[in-house]
């Protein structure tokens, strides 16, 4: 699969390159934010690399946060007409937002100024019909895995019960449904996927491999690194406190352990699935800290890092825990920073036997979460920074481009 080697040079001005075939012009479209956490994150890495490559036309999202790439590049939605319909329920609202942002960036596209577009599943169905149409090369971003999930499902379109009145009719068809992702796939030129578990859910229903791009998210390893351990064995947890990302298995492993002289801190919104837990399992040496803006100043503090989930993409915290050197407890479905008995120890998903007996093999063995801990935040600067991510992405754009010749 393309971009899976690692190791990839960080892009440098002063070296001698042959010529490349790289947009021109590009338009990138995302219903997030430019700059700010999680994708908005994601989106202002993506966009220096086109930026500082001198071929960035425009950008089209939610809101601008940033302020390193002009304004005149980034055409903000920040006051689009589907505020209105924010007392929707999520998947209603985050629908009407994404089919919005498409409908914008197809009639960019139908301008004739882009010789690329880049966008994310779900975000860009209309468009991505222009392009075609317009032979404009694609690429889409999926998040975390394919729609079916690496499941093998009978294509059938989604149905949903009768609507009611025009009303009803009108609101359901907000929705995105999986029809439309699974549309996208087929348009889209190249697909990018996070991780190898990823570019499996799309192998598994016969996906063309030519078709997939590895490209992992990276992480400022000036801002996430090492601080001091501390004298108490301490795990923590960051994301959002969901059952997808394994915080019940998590509490259930911990109550049963009952570690003395210990601490599990939560880093991360606590949703209202998560209370029922926190309550049959709790133990005074948790501490719910919630959602944080600076998460590096509470993983800086802890011993090992905790992430049990059961899908993700490549989640961006288990590259943050790595580069603040420490080793973690997480799944193959978490994504690929991890090997297991190398940077920390791999478990399946859901299985709170293998849990408790990796944290507590951890706070017996100091020497254990060091040499992990080392091992981890090695392999983050060799292999994970945003300048690799980057670097990546160039060769996504160029994969892109001599497919679609």
């Amino acid at each position: 699969m393309p971009g899976e080697t690692l190791n990839a040079p960080a892009a440098s001005i002063h070296r001698a390159v042959e010529p490349r075939l790289l947009p021109q012009s590009l338009l990138f479209a995302i219903s997030a934010r430019i700059g700010g956490s999680g994708l908005d994150t994601d989106a202002f890495e993506a966009l220096r690399g086109s930026h500082r490559g001198g071929f960035l036309a425009r950008a089209i999202a939610y809101d601008n946060r940033q302020t390193e790439i002009p304004a005149e590049f980034i055409r903000s939605l920040r006051w689009h007409p589907v505020r209105l319909l924010s007392s929707f329920e999520r998947p209603y609202y985050y629908g009407a937002k994404k089919k919005y942002i498409g409908w914008i960036a197809a009639r960019e596209l139908k301008t004739g100024r882009y010789d690329m577009f880049h966008s994310w599943s779900g975000d860009c169905l209309e468009a991505l019909h222009v392009a075609k149409r317009r032979r404009i090369p694609s690429m889409i971003e999926i998040p975390t895995w394919h729609r079916d999930q690496g499941k093998k499902i009978r294509r059938l379109p989604e149905t949903r019960p009768p609507a009611r009145d025009w009303y009803h009719e009108w609101r359901e068809s907000l929705l995105v449904d999986r029809e439309r992702y699974l549309e996208e796939y087929e348009l889209a030129d190249l697909i990018i996927v996070l991780s190898q578990k990823a570019a499996d859910t799309f192998r598994v229903v016969g996906f063309p491999e030519e078709k997939l791009f590895y490209l992992p998210r990276g992480v400022d390893v000036q801002r996430f690194k090492p601080g001091v351990r501390p004298a108490k064995f301490r795990a923590i947890f960051t994301g959002a406190l969901i059952e997808r990302k394994g915080i019940h298995h998590l509490l259930e492993a911990w109550h049963r352990l009952d570690l003395k002289d210990a601490e599990l801190w939560l880093v991360g919104t606590v949703h209202p699935e998560a209370k029922p837990y926190l309550q049959e399992f709790w133990r005074d040496n948790i501490r719910v800290i919630g959602w944080a803006r600076n998460p590096e100043v509470y993983l800086s503090q802890c011993s090992i890092h905790v992430f049990p989930s059961q899908l993700e993409g490549n989640a961006k915290v288990t590259c943050e825990a790595a580069a603040c050197g420490l080793a973690q407890i997480t799944t193959r479905e978490a994504g690929d920073i991890v090997r297991d008995e190398i940077e920390g120890i791999i478990i399946q998903p859901g299985d709170v036997d293998a849990l408790s007996a990796a944290i507590l093999r951890f706070s017996r063995d100091p020497d254990l979460v060091e040499r992990m801990g080392a091992a981890a935040r090695q392999r983050v600067v060799e292999n994970f920074t945003w300048d690799h991510f980057r670097t990546r992405l160039l060769d996504a754009y160029e994969t892109a481009m001599q497919i679609a010749r």
